[in-house]
């Protein structure tokens, strides 16, 4: 469903994301895991389609910035983008217009009320708080229903509720034979939900390794996780092989705070 190939971000003399290769399979949920500054942010907008890049990424076999794979794809930023001037209803359907989708209400109620907002139907966007605001940016990125969908920082400022009906969706997608691709730095927010994990330090991808690895090799993702960002021999720890390049200058994105952020629109 999805394949990036030696892509490579560079900001200037700053290198984010430093040849990254990996695929996944329909049906995978992957989350890609890192500690601030790793350049997860950066190759999430690049699959989407928001920046320009050096290498190649397909979406179901096309061009990530063709009219063929956005149709096929979604995505829920970190912060949501919202129009102050409409209301829960109105967001739904702009965004179920922009999707050319039809018969789209049914869905559009059964998330709002799965999410705790059908109460909030005639809200405008700068009357919700932040964490409804994450709950309209949830089901605007669900309404479509796409085939892959890109989650950045999805847990971040949910209220337990909707944590517990977005982990129980992402099982329903994953049943459906979705493709789900999870970027965080919250290691206890994703713990139960991958089928594969992806980390990335300095803008390389140091492990692209499956539950089943790890698992076998008797580790927990923590472990891992820490075994690789903190400098550790976690090819030793885990026994599992890593399909990342180990060796690699310094990047300079130390001490990054953050990079271009942008809305859904």
């Amino acid at each position: 469903m999805l394949d990036v190939s030696h892509v490579t971000k560079r900001y200037g003399k700053l290198t984010a994301c430093n040849d990254l290769s990996f695929h996944l399979d329909p049906g995978d949920v992957a989350i890609l895991l890192g500690p601030n500054g790793a350049g997860k942010s950066t190759i999430m907008k690049s699959i989407i389609g928001f920046l320009k890049y050096d290498g190649e990424i397909t979406v179901g076999g096309f061009p990530n910035k063709t009219s063929e794979a956005r149709r096929i794809m979604g995505y829920i930023p970190e912060m949501p983008a919202l129009y102050p001037n409409l209301t829960v209803s109105e967001h739904m359907e702009f965004l179920a217009r922009a999707y050319r989708m039809e018969n789209y209400k049914e869905r559009a109620e059964a998330l709002l009320e799965r999410f705790e907002l059908a109460d909030k139907r005639k809200k405008f966007g700068d009357e919700l708080s932040k964490g409804m605001q994450q709950k309209l940016n949830l089901c605007l990125g669900l309404l479509p229903d796409p085939q892959f969908l890109l989650l950045d920082e999805p847990m971040i400022g949910l209220d337990p509720h909707a944590i517990k009906e977005l982990k129980t969706m992402i099982d329903e997608m994953r049943e459906a034979g979705k493709t789900l691709l999870i970027s965080t730095h919250i290691i206890d927010s994703v713990d139960m939900l991958w089928d594969r994990t992806l980390i990335m330090q300095n803008g390389l991808l140091k492990r692209n390794i499956t539950r089943e690895e790890l698992d076998e090799s008797g580790s927990t993702l923590e472990e891992l996780f820490f075994g690789v960002t903190e400098g550790l021999d976690a090819e030793a720890m885990t026994g599992a092989a890593s399909e990342a390049e180990e060796t690699s200058a310094d990047t300079e994105d130390k001490g990054k705070k953050g990079f271009w952020r942008f809305g859904r629109r």
